[in-house]
């Protein structure tokens, strides 16, 4: 796993991939590595997602980009299952990883670079961290060229409920729940046989503080995604907030990440 390992911690961005309770899914996440393992660690305004993680098969994909010369760079994605370890005062996170967060993910430095930061938002250091636990199944991905490229993920081992996760890319995304979707062919994907799938992508603006998510899921049919769900769209780009738009989405996730702190709290019967 070295290499992947390697790659991984060298990412800026990447998902997680996973059969969750309500069917195939994924999320954007910052790349971290602790003790040469790769990982997560996500705020406890995430605390359902980290939930819906547990004892699972999990996807971590690093993504294949296009080569400052044009020369595409494949992905590649590691499947295996998952530690999690709910780390409520911060300390296994401000010990082992804060620091690479800091280096990819401008908003962390605003809240956490120092003592005094890290007291005042006490709620972000608060962390569910996800580890790769044993030794994963890895294999490369096409790189993804534009915002028209998304992740598929799907199931491809149902009794070991282990998700499959593919490149795909559609000439138009702007299908709603009722319609169609033509999946560009590609002879290295299995065509689907009426599984759930779920295809997304994400996009951020310059400092990271707004980050979006959009879907398609639904029916694999061959290469057809027949739509049931579906929300946002994919962009070139995202602006960044205005002062208000910013000072309204610190609020926000602070108030999400006291929420998933309280809940914590009131499962391991604890009070900080």
């Amino acid at each position: 796993m070295s290499d992947f390992a390697e790659r991984w911690a060298r990412a800026g961005t990447g998902e997680l991939c996973w059969l969750g309770a309500s069917g195939p899914t994924g999320a954007a996440v910052i790349p971290l590595s602790r003790e040469g393992r790769p990982c997560v660690a996500l705020p406890l305004s995430r605390l359902a997602e980290a939930d819906d993680l547990t004892g699972r098969r999990v996807a971590f994909c690093v993504p294949g980009r296009l080569g400052q010369e044009g020369a595409p760079a494949p992905g590649v994605v590691a499947v295996g299952p998952v530690r999690v370890e709910h780390d409520l005062e911060g300390a296994r996170y401000v010990e082992h990883l804060l620091h690479q967060e800091m280096v990819k993910y401008p908003p962390t430095r605003l809240r956490a670079d120092s003592l005094l930061s890290r007291r005042e938002n006490w709620w972000w250091v608060a962390r569910v961290i996800v580890t790769i636990d044993g030794t994963p199944e890895i294999r490369e991905l096409p790189p993804r060229r534009d915002e028209r490229d998304a992740l598929l993920v799907r199931e491809a081992d149902a009794e070991a409920r282990t998700p499959r996760v593919d490149v795909v890319s559609a000439e138009d995304w702007a299908v709603g729940p009722g319609g169609e979707l033509a999946l560009a062919a590609d002879e290295g994907r299995p065509p689907g046989a009426g599984e759930p799938a779920f295809a997304f992508g994400h996009h951020h603006s310059p400092d990271y503080e707004r980050w979006e998510r959009w879907h398609r899921a639904g029916p694999l049919v061959g290469n057809r995604l027949r739509v049931e769900h579906a929300a946002g769209a994919p962009a070139a780009s995202v602006r960044p907030f205005g002062i208000l738009g910013r000072f309204q989405g610190h609020r926000t996730l602070a108030r999400e990440c006291r929420a998933g702190v309280a809940e914590l709290e009131r499962r391991l019967g604890v009070s900080c």
